[in-house]
């Protein structure tokens, strides 16, 4: 029995496993297409803003956010929902979709706690300081990235796969925020 064990192990151990088969579409999309409006000084100044409100906030008012947020979903009154999309910075973002002809579903950008500071459109909740689009990206570095699997995304209702970073602060290379867009799956090459 454990001859036989060790073989299996030994054959699954020498078998490549690809991560995810469109991390090399999903890098290519990165440096071609994001990184060149990611950093721009409008989401920086939008980011660093927000941080100077956000950095006190404790876990229980982040919560709270988050939860004001998901329970406006869908209702006619939005307050807090209303200053993520109404802003210059999710102009930006908007653009950025719509230049991508269909490319880039959705948009978000992140303070340092996770909460959302800009978004192309409405999604699901305020807070992603508990998902692995900040926690890979934020959390880790200046230079981080993370590439999600393949998924039904609520908000838009395509198959999409995520591409996240750091945002820094360009005066000093510091990491202040977080960007993650969501890209049309059946578009990568």
């Amino acid at each position: 029995m454990k001859r036989t064990t060790f073989a299996v192990l030994t054959a699954l151990a020498a078998t490549p496993v690809v991560a995810n088969e469109y991390e090399p579409a999903m890098a290519s999309f990165l440096e071609n297409s994001i990184r060149s409006w990611a950093h721009d000084p409008l989401l920086v100044a939008a980011i660093k803003a927000q941080n100077e409100t956000t950095a006190g906030y404790d876990q229980a008012t982040i919560d709270q956010m988050d939860t004001t947020w998901r329970a406006e979903v869908g209702a006619a009154s939005t307050p807090t929902i209303t200053p993520v999309i109404e802003n210059a910075a999710a102009d930006f973002l908007r653009m950025q979709v719509e230049k991508s002809a269909g490319q880039i579903t959705e948009v978000v950008i992140m303070d340092s706690v996770g909460l959302n500071v800009a978004a192309s459109g409405v999604n699901s909740d305020m807070w992603q300081g508990d998902e692995a689009k900040y926690q890979d990206t934020y959390s880790v570095g200046p230079d981080a990235y993370h590439f999600s699997e393949v998924e039904l995304d609520d908000s838009t209702r395509t198959y999409q796969v995520q591409i996240s970073m750091t945002i820094v602060d360009p005066d000093t290379g510091a990491g202040i925020g977080a960007l993650t867009v969501g890209v049309d799956a059946e578009t990568l090459e």
